[in-house]
């Protein structure tokens, strides 16, 4: 049966799974490569065109061994088939050593130089999970020479594509580009991350007997998919009334930045908040006004700047208090006299707090702050904002999301909502999901301030911290795909995407009321290539 919440697991994890199957259990490790093996085989075979060849490349471990296994299948099955050894097989050892001579003594062809031709397949047997160093030499050649093949050549990679860090997607120098990847026991975290989604291409989890638990391992990532996601999403009785359904305060805006503000409570009363007050600058009030008729205004002191100013403190408190969640920072500027009033305010503030943009500066080297609060705390930072809260460089960020993630999580005590391709929602616990919606469409400005409103919405209707994390930027994410499928990749405004927010939510109440059954060894996992068409497929 399919997974509604991914296990994403890192390769020491795997590992830990992979050993305890053998050793707790006793099933024999090459009984489990030749279950992987078969898979691959057939895999390869379902991609292979009419008159076509299987071409393996088998590196010096166990992913190589699955490779020798797949070809004796397919040798059996009178499937033209030859394998292109990275090591001579009596150079081997363990099960790819005995799988290798049983690939000899059968007669599967080998040889040294690949030379693919259309409608040929490649399969990546190369490396595995335990790759931690780029690679270089005559296996960086080959890799490069995959990619050099006809176009209408056909990769399959085995458990993840040689080159990519397991943990983190990262690319170690140089890395395959696959069609499918048929990735062994349970997907890899790096599989759900860029760059590593984008080399993986469609995402098959082959299920060959290892276990998904064991004692002591507890994979501590997850993919909610939609199925999962829609059964997180507030109820909405037929009882309700704007009371029922919670009220966001969202102090937002200064002058040239009431966009900001409108698109944040706008995304707060899309996601379902009954009310929606947005405190702001007093001199643009009559802006967001017009900008926002369905939502309420208070004007609160400004500076001579036209931003929030150290006296509005008290009036915010004052509103704040019989609110629901507060969404604090977008747009709201970096004047010094403001940020003290943001460091003030989540001092104070007695509500779920979620911080955004603009009011994230106020916490650089303050993390400390956020962390003895009381309340909910969730922070919604871009990967440049959370490299100046922990003092890192945006390269550091980008090269471990997860880490950078939990790191942000663990200093300040709050839930992290790290976006970008792939967002990371982090607990302090170290535990973590990845969204698996959301693409290129969202790269325009005003994206995340509607992010920010949906999730402040959620938490004010009654989710938890870690949920709104999840499911927030699902469908905010979901909504961008669904533009995409209608209008292309390029030209959605922010506005856009509030619109789409509630025929996203309806599709995913419904996705949560059906069951997606899947049979068999070989699952179909959410990856982000076929998020879009999925998407458009379940209308």
């Amino acid at each position: 049966m399919p997974f509604s919440r991914w296990p994403l697991v890192t390769a020491e994890e795997m590992r830990a799974l992979d050993r305890h199957t053998i050793e707790g259990l006793g099933i024999p490790g090459e009984l489990l490569m030749e279950c992987a093996g078969q898979l691959v085989a057939r895999e390869a075979e379902a991609m292979l065109s009419a008159g076509g060849q299987v071409w393996i490349l088998c590196g010096a471990g166990n992913n190589g061994g699955d490779g020798w296994v797949a070809g004796r299948h397919l040798h059996a099955r009178g499937v033209p088939v030859q394998i292109l050894p990275a090591s001579p097989p009596g150079e081997l050892h363990g099960d790819a050593a005995v799988n290798a001579a049983r690939a000899e003594r059968v007669g599967v062809p080998t040889g040294t130089r690949l030379r693919a031709r259309a409608g040929d397949v490649i399969v990546d047997a190369l490396f595995g999970t335990g790759l931690r160093r780029p690679v270089e030499g005559e296996l960086a050649r080959w890799i490069r020479e995959i990619a050099e093949q006809p176009a209408d050549v056909r990769v399959l990679a085995v458990d993840l594509p040689s080159g990519l860090d397991a943990n983190t997607g990262q690319v170690l120098g140089v890395a395959v580009e696959a069609d499918v990847t048929l990735t062994l026991g349970l997907p890899k975290l790096g599989l759900a991350l860029e760059p590593g989604r984008r080399h993986a291409g469609r995402i098959r989890v082959g299920r060959i007997g290892i276990l998904d638990e064991a004692p002591g391992v507890q994979p501590h990532a997850e993919l909610w998919t939609r199925h999962a996601v829609g059964g997180l999403l507030p109820q909405r009785p037929v009882h309700g009334h704007k009371g029922t359904f919670g009220h966001v305060l969202v102090v937002a805006g200064s002058e040239g930045m009431t966009g900001a503000a409108a698109l944040a409570a706008h995304g707060a009363g899309r996601s379902g908040a009954g009310l929606v007050t947005i405190a702001c600058p007093e001199s643009t009030n009559p802006i967001l006004e017009l900008k926002c008729t369905e939502a309420m205004t208070a004007p609160v002191p400004e500076t001579a700047e036209h931003a929030l100013a150290s006296s509005a403190e008290k009036a915010i408190l004052e509103l704040a208090a019989s609110r629901d969640a507060v969404v604090l920072g977008p747009g709201v500027g970096r004047g010094a006299e403001t940020l003290d009033l943001i460091r003030r305010l989540a001092e104070r503030l007695p509500a779920p707090l979620i911080l955004d943009a603009d009011g994230l500066q106020a916490f650089r080297g303050q993390l400390g702050v956020l962390k003895a609060r009381e309340a909910i705390t969730i922070v919604t930072p871009h990967p440049g904002e959370a490299a100046a809260l922990l003092d890192q460089t945006t390269a550091e960020v980008l090269a471990d999301r997860p880490e950078a993630a939990r790191a942000l999580a663990r200093a300040s005590g709050a839930v992290v909502v790290l976006k970008g391709a792939g967002t990371v929602t982090a607990e302090p616990t170290g535990k973590l999901a990845v969204n698996p919606t959301g693409g290129p469409a969202l790269g325009s400005g005003g994206t995340g301030d509607v992010l920010a409103g949906v999730v402040g919405g959620f938490i004010a209707q009654g989710l938890s911290a870690f949920h709104a994390g999840i499911a927030g930027p699902a469908v905010h994410g979901a909504a961008g795909d669904l533009y995409s499928a209608r209008c292309g990749e390029a030209g959605l405004l922010a506005g856009d995407l509030v619109d789409l927010l509630p025929e996203v939510l309806a599709a995913y109440r419904r996705a949560a009321e059906e069951e997606a059954v899947q049979e068999g060894d070989a699952l179909d996992f959410p990856e982000w290539a076929v998020a879009q068409l999925a998407f458009q497929e379940s209308h």
